[in-house]
């Protein structure tokens, strides 16, 4: 194979003429040349000789381009010299920053013309056109004729023999025409070398002449380099074609050679197994059987298929007769459009929900907290004023307790509601009534038509919550009536959806919105039993499907389960932050509504919830709190409290009343809360360390009796429902020794019939061996059948 030849670059020749050219030398590829238009062209001083002087260095020749015509890429051969009758041409290509004007003569000019006319057949041999060839330009260069150029020479003459300026220049006019006249004339002449001008500085170039001698060298090089690539390609598309014809070559060569050898070796001497008409048949046979059982399996298969296509054809036929498929899908979407809506319904106004429980919330907390505080400063005040009561070096000279104005008032504003509640007990009857058990929650009349505002302000609210809703997105028995008929045509799925979980979640809103106004710690308020959602849910629930036990069951839920979700948690709320224990009323309509909840709605049997806990738990915590920071029993001297009209004895006895009244609220909460439970509150922490200290600190009389047997009223039956044992629970050990003491104390006093009362105690809280000792040591036989009865 041949090698590749080497990649030559060309040097260009620089030949230099000091002819003057017809034209000015190209500025750029794609240009046209710019033609001196008369008087515009700069011309050189004019010399003795009549000739054109040309200022700058000589420069490389370049050719003329043809006019009209785009070079192609590809260069001449360097060998094809200029003819012989074309004038040598110089241009300004080269050097950056070097510049020269040109004077052509008129004889010049046609010599240009005619050279120019001849090049258009023969093309240019210079490397300096080669160069300029390889770039397309993008327009036509039109060269001027002689007589163009004559016509504007004489303009240029006319034009400078009709200034009126004194020419810098040594030589006159008639020099310049004269030189014009002999150049004219003779056309072969040239200047001689004294009358040429020497220039010692280079004339600045423009521009744009920068620009073209740049973009000059550049397509040079890109020329050659694009004409040695087209050799390279040239050269191996030589050596592929080579190549190709020598595989071809000797492809034939082989073919041809295993041909004639094929030929070679066939030999018409090799005989066959012979045939005859048992081996044709026994073949035929074979061939045969092979038919018959594909045949048999494409029967098959046509047979199965056949079956196919009429148990899908019968399926169609079911399919289309049906329409019970179609209204089911028509059904479950519209249940599922129906759920969408009233979740987004419900996420609207969840938040106007909040705001207004909210609002409620804060409404009664602001009571609680008026009456609680009140109560706790007119206690600290009473007990001040009764402490400076009692000491006499606080009294003034005039015999008069010095105190403050706001003491003054305080007592002033809790004598005048006790004289108001005195005179309402005695229109009412109740004559019975023990000073200390009011709960004193009165309000002044002003304050209290602020809260019946601000409440009814609220309930407006409340009203407006699901104005813009429609019944069915708003109204729990339509919604519930939605789930029913869903269960009522397609029991499986709405069992398997578990919708039985999702009710509840769906309904806490409307719950909510219900029990805005709900406050279970009043008496009148309206029991869940009444409410419009208990009652609709009820009737859900009772109409429910009763074909399995465990779908039953599930439905059977919802109510404990909004019950244990939403009103169990209202509850608590009311109990930490609204309950008052020390208010009778409160806390039997609280224990009321959870007997309800708790006991008749639980979850499950054996089932404690986490949201009953916490409200056991936050109710354990509020007594807890209430009984250490509302309980103050004083003790005063016994010559302060003798007289039951002073005013230490009155104080000290509403606060007993107070505590007992706390004792017996505790104790109502028997079989919500645990025995132990109670015990450690009601006997521990209030009876054995308020109530007895105070009973111990008291004058033993008729009034020591009735409290005690107040006391035992309060103790639940069932802690001493156990007949087999004869001695009563640890915790009241210390009122069974005050009993005994006081009995005791009663037999050697005027009231002596009273120690009866205090046997009867004794036996009821199943201290009978006390009872049995005391009845003995003091001889006390007509007692005995006490004993005996119980």
């Amino acid at each position: 194979m041949a090698h590749r030849p080497k990649r030559t670059f060309r040097q260009r020749a620089a030949n230099s003429s000091d002819s003057d050219g017809a034209e000015e030398s190209p500025a750029e590829p794609g240009v046209p040349r710019e033609v001196a238009a008369p008087g515009s062209a700069e011309e050189g001083p004019p010399s003795g000789g009549g000739r054109a002087r040309v200022a700058g260095r000589p420069h490389r020749v370049r050719g003329p381009r043809g006019r009209g015509r785009v070079w192609a890429s590809s260069r001449r051969a360097k060998e094809a010299a200029p003819r012989a009758d074309e004038p040598p041409r110089q241009g300004d290509a080269g050097k950056k920053g070097e510049s020269r004007v040109l004077d052509v003569s008129t004889d010049e000019e046609d010599e240009i013309h005619h050279s120019s006319e001849s090049k258009d057949d023969q093309g240019l041999s210079s490397d300096s056109s080669s160069s300029l060839g390889e770039k397309e330009l993008s327009s036509t260069v039109k060269i001027p004729d002689a007589a163009f150029i004559q016509a504007a020479r004489r303009k240029r003459e006319l034009a400078r023999a009709q200034d009126d300026y004194i020419s810098l220049d040594v030589e006159h006019t008639s020099t310049i025409s004269g030189m014009k006249r002999e150049s004219e004339d003779d056309p072969e002449s040239e200047p001689d070398d004294h009358e040429k001008r020497i220039p010692f500085t280079l004339k600045p170039q423009t521009f744009r002449q920068r620009m073209a001698e740049e973009s000059i060298s550049r397509n040079e090089e890109t020329s050659e380099e694009s004409q040695e690539d087209e050799k390279q390609d040239i050269w191996e598309r030589q050596q592929m074609r080579k190549a190709v014809k020598i595989i071809e070559e000797r492809d034939i060569d082989l073919s041809r050679g295993s041909g004639s050898s094929k030929v070679k070796k066939f030999d018409t001497s090799i005989s066959f197994t012979p045939v005859n008409l048992e081996i044709i048949k026994k073949q035929l046979n074979t061939r045969l059987t092979l038919l018959q059982e594909t045949h048999r399996s494409h029967l098959r298969e046509y047979e199965k298929y056949v079956q196919d296509v009429k148990s899908s054809k019968s399926t169609i036929q079911n399919l289309e007769s049906s329409s019970n498929q179609a209204l089911n899908c028509k059904f479950y979407k519209s249940m599922k459009i129906y759920v969408e809506n009233l979740i987004d319904c419900l996420n609207e106004k969840i938040i106007n929900i909040q705001e207004i429980e909210s609002s409620m919330h804060a409404l009664l907390l602001k009571q609680a907290m008026t009456f609680m505080k009140r109560r706790q400063d007119e206690l600290k005040h009473e007990s001040t004023y009764l402490q400076q009561l009692s000491r006499k070096d606080e009294m003034s000279t005039s015999g008069n307790l010095a105190v403050d104005e706001k003491t003054q008032w305080i007592l002033e504003e809790i004598e005048s509601r006790r004289t108001k509640r005195r005179q309402a007990r005695m229109l009412s009857g109740n004559c019975n009534h023990q000073e200390g058990t009011s709960s004193d929650d009165e309000l002044p009349s002003a304050e209290m038509i602020d809260f019946q505002k601000s409440q009814g302000d609220i309930l407006q609210k409340q009203k407006k919550v699901f104005e813009d809703v429609h019944d069915d997105f708003c109204n729990i028995q339509n919604i519930l009536l939605k789930f029913q008929q869903w269960r009522e045509k397609f029991p499986d799925s709405y069992y398997e959806a578990f919708i039985s979980l999702c009710i509840p979640k769906l309904l806490n809103p409307l719950v909510r919105v219900q029990l805005i106004d709900w406050n279970p710690l009043k008496l009148d308020s309206t029991g869940l039993k009444e409410m419009p959602w208990f009652k609709s849910v009820e009737e859900f629930m009772d109409s429910s499907v009763e074909d399995s036990k465990k779908e039953s069951s599930s439905d059977k839920k919802i109510l404990s389960t909004i019950i244990n979700k939403t009103i169990i948690p209202r509850l608590t709320d009311f109990v930490e932050f609204l309950w008052d224990p020390l208010s009778t009323s409160q806390t039997t309509s609280l224990i009321t509504h959870c007997r309800v909840i708790l006991e008749e709605h639980s979850i499950c049997e054996n089932e404690v919830s986490k949201s009953k806990q916490d409200l056991l738990k936050s109710i354990v915590s509020r007594m807890k709190k209430a009984v250490e920071d509302d309980v103050f029993i004083p003790l005063y001297p016994k010559s302060a409290v003798e007289n039951k009209t002073s005013p230490h004895s009155k104080f000290q006895e509403r606060q007993f009343w107070s505590g007992l009244k706390l004792f017996h609220n505790i104790l109502l909460w028997n079989g919500l809360l645990t025995d132990d439970t109670l015990q450690e509150l009601g006997l521990g922490k209030l009876l054995n360390r308020y109530l007895i200290i105070a009973l111990l600190n008291a004058t033993p009389g008729p009034d020591v009796v009735k409290k005690c047997n107040q006391v035992a009223a309060c103790l639940p039956e069932k802690w001493f429902e156990n007949s087999a044992t004869r001695t009563s629970i640890p915790q009241l050990e210390n009122f069974i020794q005050f009993l005994l003491q006081s009995a005791q104390k009663l037999s050697r006093s005027e009231f002596r019939d009273k120690v009866e009362e205090i046997i009867l105690i004794l036996v009821k809280i199943k201290a009978l061996n006390q009872a049995e000792s005391f009845i003995g040591e003091h001889h006390l036989d007509h007692l005995k059948s006490l004993i005996k009865k119980d």
